[in-house]
């Protein structure tokens, strides 16, 4: 497999520490594809019907074309949850299917870049049970959202290794194509599908997920200035909907 060296990572963080609450099923995704590469990215557990359901970026699991224009697997999918420092609290969990909305259709497009993930028990205990969930919500919320952002940057900072958090306001930016949530916060690559939380309750960790995180902005230094996601769309809340039966 190829692994990402010391000169391949972005600079250390500014805005986003280390998160020092705690965050119910929020994980570190593991993966790797039909070119060899490995890659990992943030998910988080949902409520389901099943209790075993994940939350996630569209491009995680969407794994795009080659150069030939054939589609790139996404194969061995793995979710920690509570992942820290090699940490495995709750267990590995090993994805039985995933799916992203009928609308993706590539990372660039900023639209629907969503996925849900259904895990396999271990032991007998789902995902839900051992680690928790966080709500998600597909109402509209009036902007600006005082929002923490999560995540796991591979970055200088966290290397994947740590959950890290901006504790930033996000504002929607609303035009003839599409409504975006965007907020300045700097968490690197690796924090894709990352849960954006709205009313968290200190003693739980609680909060609604209204977002996840799908693209930033890279600026000459490497360094991410901004993340953004589309607003969850009507295609999104279906796509959830449907999670049940994967």
């Amino acid at each position: 497999m190829k692994a990402v060296g010391d000169g391949d990572l972005p600079p250390a963080e500014q805005i986003s520490k280390p998160y020092e609450g705690t965050a119910p099923g929020v994980g570190r995704l593991f993966l790797s594809n039909s070119l060899g590469e490995d890659h990992s990215c943030t998910a988080t557990v949902v409520p389901s019907a099943t209790e075993d359901v994940v939350l996630t970026a569209g491009h995680c699991v969407n794994g795009g074309l080659d150069r030939w224009d054939d589609p790139i697997k996404v194969l061995n999918v793995v979710f920690v949850p509570g992942y820290d420092r090699g940490a495995q609290p709750h267990g590995v969990f090993a994805a039985r299917a995933f799916a992203w909305s009928d609308t993706y259709t590539e990372p660039s497009s900023g639209l629907d870049d969503d996925a849900v993930i259904a895990l396999d028990p271990v032991g007998g205990k789902h995902v839900q049970d051992v680690a928790g969930s966080q709500d998600v919500s597909f109402d509209t919320v009036g902007p600006p959202v005082e929002t923490i952002t999560l995540g796991y940057p591979v970055s200088e900072l966290a290397r994947g290794e740590a959950l890290l958090s901006c504790e930033r306001p996000a504002t929607l930016e609303v035009n003839s194509v599409l409504s975006t949530w965007e907020t300045d916060c700097d968490l690197a690559g690796g924090s894709s599908g990352g849960p954006w939380l709205r009313g968290v309750d200190p003693a739980t960790g609680r909060g609604t997920i209204f977002s996840v995180t799908s693209r930033g902005t890279v600026n000459g230094d490497l360094v991410t200035t901004d993340l953004s996601e589309a607003a969850f769309s009507e295609a999104v809340e279906a796509l959830y909907t449907s999670a049940n039966d994967l």
